[in-house]
């Protein structure tokens, strides 16, 4: 039997924070601040805003490892943060983000028709996230009642490795019944998590505005002024060019245009890894 390349798009791969709900994606980054501030040491949520799209426990260990961060809890502390230190700080976020998850639950305005429309297309909705599953239950829970239900769901700890790695977006793949990676497209808003779907041999698709990159409210996007907004397209552009994202968006309003543009290039016989 040979080899046929997908003509058309068979499933998105789909973020949460940022993505599809808490536009600015606040739930996390501000819990990364409360959980670090326990321990008494401060933590901007700029600098909780970095490794965004990691898995938490890898987050908080990527954090600790700033040289920065390291000595601040070496100075509370009497040495810089061991892996069971990180395990004290996760412990800590878990109950906080479950408690304060339902602050940012908020579907992003316009994420409800543009999924609607991605269905029309014949895509499948597989979704994945940095939560582990216990947190991932709760956001689940909360998109339910406000009308969002994917196909189906990945946490961060339901797979062995979490993003950058491809496996959220692979098990995806398998429980979704695609028969080609190529016909997904990984829609998120970190790098980590453009990586996971460039990994993965996915389209990929990076929003710009909506998520941890600008960080800001819906209203406050929206009220950005049209010089400041096209200067922070441009610096967030640059963020993710190592990750190599096909497409760039403000939000996932625009999705269902690239999803027409990208089944034109499979038709044309184009694949996601040659570019």
């Amino acid at each position: 039997m040979d080899y046929q390349q997908p003509s058309r798009l068979q499933a998105a791969i789909l973020d949460w924070a940022g993505t599809v709900v808490d536009f600015g994606s606040f739930a996390p980054t501000q819990i990364f601040v409360e959980a670090f501030a326990e321990f008494g040491v401060q933590v901007s949520l700029e600098e909780a805003r970095g490794p965004m799209g990691m898995g938490k426990w890898d987050h908080i260990r990527t954090l600790c490892n700033i040289p920065e961060i390291a000595e601040r809890y070496r100075a509370v502390c009497g040495r810089t943060p061991t892996d069971a230190d990180v395990s004290a700080i996760y412990e800590r976020f878990m109950p906080l983000q479950i408690e304060k998850i339902a602050e940012h639950s908020a579907l992003i305005p316009g994420a409800l028709d543009a999924i609607a429309s991605l269905r029309d297309k014949g895509l499948k909705v597989g979704t994945c996230s940095g939560y582990p599953a216990v947190v991932m239950a709760r956001v689940v829970e909360l998109a339910r009642e406000n009308g969002y239900v994917p196909d189906h769901v990945v946490a961060t700890d339901e797979v062995p490795n979490g993003r950058p790695h491809p496996a959220q977006s692979l098990a995806n793949v398998i429980a979704l019944g695609i028969n080609d990676v190529a016909a997904c497209v990984k829609v998120d808003n970190t790098w980590p998590g453009i990586l996971e779907g460039r990994s993965a041999g996915m389209w990929t698709v990076a929003l710009t505005c909506s998520g941890n990159a600008l960080g800001l409210t819906y209203q406050q996007f929206k009220n950005l002024p049209q010089d400041k907004l096209e200067a922070a397209r441009g610096r967030i552009s640059q963020m993710f060019e190592g990750a190599r994202p096909h497409y760039l968006i403000d939000t996932i309003t625009d999705l269902p245009a690239v999803i027409d543009a990208i089944n034109a290039r499979l038709a044309r016989g184009e694949m996601p890894q040659s570019n």
